[in-house]
């Protein structure tokens, strides 16, 4: 299961919450998609933009006080089959191979940045989306990066080192 968003706070006094999504797939909240908790299921009656997210009414939630219970929950569901979209979780645990053929280290977590998401390497290494060139799901990410990208990063590593 995904992480695809949290019920941030319950919203009126009928079980409506705000949700905000961590997906741009805001077919998420679409009426009847089903999402989980740590708690069972929760099964979308309707949905509406707020804001920056949606606020909800879930079939389970249709009390101010089971709304409450909510606040702050985390929201999964199953990956969506989409061959044309890359997926964060597919780029986890990926090694990073530039464009020499040299391994620069494994992908730990992909940072949201409004320029470009960032590939962040257990090595430390930080390097944009905008640079990749292939992706084998969860296996390899083949990357062109500018030259002295690497050697900044490295540079910066053995100067924190000496700290």
């Amino acid at each position: 299961m995904l992480e695809v968003g949290r019920i941030t706070r319950p919203h009126g006094v009928r079980g409506d919450v705000n949700v905000l999504l961590t997906t741009n797939r805001i077919e998420r909240v679409a009426k009847g998609a089903v999402l989980h908790t740590a708690d069972g299921q929760l099964t979308v009656r309707s949905s509406r933009p707020h804001k920056s997210g949606f606020i909800v009414t879930f079939a389970e939630c249709t009390t101010r006080e089971r709304a409450e219970e909510l606040r702050d929950t985390v929201l999964r569901a199953e990956p969506i089959d989409d061959p044309d979209e890359l997926w964060v979780h597919e780029l986890i645990d990926a090694v990073v191979v530039d464009s020499e053929g040299v391994e620069r280290g494994r992908v730990v977590q992909v940072l949201d940045n409004p320029a470009s998401d960032i590939l962040e390497l257990d090595t430390g290494h930080l390097i944009p989306v905008q640079f990749v060139t292939e992706v084998d799901p969860g296996v390899r990410i083949d990357v062109d990066v500018p030259d002295g990208l690497f050697a900044i990063a490295d540079a910066e590593v053995d100067d924190e080192a000496e700290a």
